[in-house]
């Protein structure tokens, strides 16, 4: 049981997020497998309140990457997932056994209903690596849930909150920096960190500015376009002068001016709101 168990520590701290794939097909015996693991993934009160929507088919994974934010590795992977948060079931259900059920307007039990599916997608991450698959997570579907929900014809009750694109790897990226165990990890109660531990620790992940977003670069857009090394150089330097021109000067900045910009996440808020409630839910 031991030697078991630390070969899945070993999987899964050695886990990336992979965006090259082939184009070999997933078997569909393995596909059972990962719905399977998704399934029995826990649930609060064992509602389970997720469905998934398998898109393989060329022309629906092409439109899912539109809708995606236009990330090519959704129309390249496949096999994706679209993780549903799914309260029409559940509500039909309490209906004919005249039971009242309003997980739609409670934000309770929304938050432990999207717990509950990004729980079963972790189980079918892990299944999938350990098959020799390789998986990575988009969430930015969540800015077009009302378009997604027309292509889809995903009905009330029902939200589309991740995708989940896998397919075998090409490569397996690089590792990717991550904060200190004990950065993360309080005894007992929450003890907020000085200053100069805030700084440090994020200094010892990230490194210097311009290392740290060359390999980004490299790794999250020019391995998943399968750039060359010029095209590569190429994008790595637009970039470069879109962060002189934003007077970029630490990763912080790169963060919340570049990847994530601060205005435009708050401005997503009342978008966000209003697909909500074209949806049915009335939580907010």
């Amino acid at each position: 049981m031991r030697g078991r168990t630390m070969n899945l520590y070993d999987l899964m701290m050695k886990r990336r997020s992979v965006r090259v794939f082939k184009s070999k097909e997933i078997p569909e015996s393995i596909i059972e497998q990962l719905l399977d693991v998704a399934n029995q993934a826990p649930s609060g009160g064992n509602i389970q309140p997720l469905s998934i929507i398998l898109v393989r088919n060329p022309e629906e994974r092409e439109k899912l990457a539109e809708l995606s934010g236009g990330q090519p590795w959704v129309a390249k992977a496949p096999l994706t997932m679209i993780f549903c948060l799914d309260f029409y079931r559940i509500k039909k259900w309490a209906e004919l056994c005249q039971a009242d059920f309003r997980g739609e307007r409670a934000l309770n039990h929304f938050l432990i209903a999207y717990a509950d599916l990004m729980v079963a997608a972790q189980n079918v991450v892990i299944l999938a690596e350990s098959l020799g698959l390789g998986s990575v997570y988009i969430g930015s579907i969540q800015h077009e849930i009302d378009a997604t929900r027309d292509f889809f014809e995903i009905p009330q009750y029902v939200l589309p909150m991740m995708l989940l694109s896998i397919g075998y790897p090409k490569s397996i990226p690089q590792s990717i920096p991550k904060l200190k165990r004990e950065v993360i990890v309080h005894h007992e109660k929450y003890h907020p960190p000085e200053e100069d531990q805030i700084r440090k620790a994020f200094d010892e992940k990230y490194g210097a500015i311009d290392q740290n977003i060359e390999k980004y670069l490299e790794r999250a857009f020019v391995e998943a376009l399968e750039a060359d090394k010029l095209d590569m150089s190429r994008y790595v330097d637009r970039v470069k002068k879109e962060m002189k021109r934003l007077d970029i000067q630490n990763n912080a900045q790169f963060l919340f001016k570049v990847r994530y910009p601060t205005k435009v996440m708050v401005r997503m808020n009342q978008r966000i709101k209003k697909s909500l409630k074209n949806a049915g839910f009335d939580i907010l």
